[in-house]
């Protein structure tokens, strides 16, 4: 299956190498020519995944173009400020037919439309059918490395996910499928927003039971909003919820837990964010998840308080005071 990658970071590079492994002809698109360059004659991306040889039947190009011609599988892996603009751009070198794939994890600003809402307001109608959505549990350098990894592949037509998921499936990189888009999209947004949270918590020095804590009620929070959204809450007890969001609140290879971790040492968003040097969506996730919840008249504390960290200057240590001394209220 001749497939294209757009977006060569980590994530990106990370499905490419899955694709490539398989012996699949697959190209890679970018704007970073010298990292495109990289990929092509070292097999490497040393910018993102530095150390990790890559497929050699993986290229790459800065020509979109060239990137989608011929293209049977598309997979859309650019940071979600980037999804419209790149859609727009792809969209006439698309045919219906061709399975496209979103990666991406994020709500657009000023819209809040999901990343395939903004595929269906952007793409020709006749091209709804075959869109699908690739979320759950994965670091990119641990699928690149070939460690087990499962994922989820939501879409509209049991066909085109079964497509995806046959073109995928590998002996250590197993997806399953689910017609659940918006709960398996949600799930993989507001992870994001709870992961800044549980790293200010343990950044302030605080144990495994505060963690836990906000694991569990942040995933009462992204159920919520997702079910207003028409997602069935099974989903969000599977991989593309509660899944992903202990993957990403317990392990370091979260760019938003170390967003979080450094902001409850102390340090200045601006200073964490070079730090961490790579796109934390959750610091842009806690904006428009806030906006989308208000709304949609959906109660989201931790999302709020993460919030107001972020972009309103409340401490963290004020932020875990207004989040226990909120009334008191039944779990359920």
């Amino acid at each position: 299956m001749r497939s294209t990658v757009l977006g060569a970071g980590s994530w990106g590079t990370a499905l490419a190498s899955v694709l490539a492994s398989k012996g699949f002809p697959v190209t890679l698109w970018g704007r970073d020519v010298p990292v495109l360059d990289a990929v092509t004659k070292d097999h490497e991306n040393p910018h993102y995944l530095p150390g990790i040889k890559l497929p050699p039947t993986l290229g790459a190009t800065p020509v979109l173009a060239r990137a989608l011609e011929g293209a049977e599988l598309v997979v859309f892996a650019v940071p979600s400020s980037g999804m419209r603009q790149v859609a727009i751009e792809a969209k006439r070198h698309l045919h219906a037919g061709t399975a496209v794939v979103s990666a991406a994890k994020g709500i657009e600003e000023g819209s809040l439309m999901s990343m395939a809402e903004v595929l269906e307001d952007v793409l020709p109608v006749a091209m709804h059918p075959y869109l699908a959505y690739i979320g759950g549990p994965s670091f990119a350098r641990e699928v690149v490395q070939q460690m087990p990894t499962a994922v989820t592949v939501a879409g509209r037509w049991d066909r085109v996910t079964k497509s995806v998921q046959d073109a995928f499936h590998t002996r250590w990189f197993r997806p399953y499928t689910s017609n659940d888009i918006p709960g398996n999209e949600l799930g993989g947004v507001v992870k994001n927003v709870i992961a800044i949270a549980a790293g200010m918590s343990d950044g302030l020095g605080f144990g495994a039971n505060a963690r836990a804590a906000l694991i569990t009620r942040g995933l009462a929070e992204v159920t919520r909003l997702a079910v207003r959204k028409g997602a069935n809450p099974m989903t969000l007890a599977g991989l593309s919820g509660v899944g992903d969001l202990v993957l990403t609140c317990s392990s370091d290879l979260s760019r938003n837990r170390r967003v979080g971790f450094g902001l409850g040492k102390g340090q200045t968003l601006a200073a964490v964010q070079a730090e961490v040097g790579q796109v934390a969506e959750g610091v842009v996730a806690a904006r428009t998840v806030r906006e989308l919840a208000h709304r949609l008249h959906v109660e989201m504390p931790i999302t709020e308080v993460v919030y107001r960290v972020l972009h309103q200057d409340l401490t963290p240590k004020q932020a875990v005071v207004d989040l226990m001394t909120r009334e008191t209220k039944a779990e359920i």
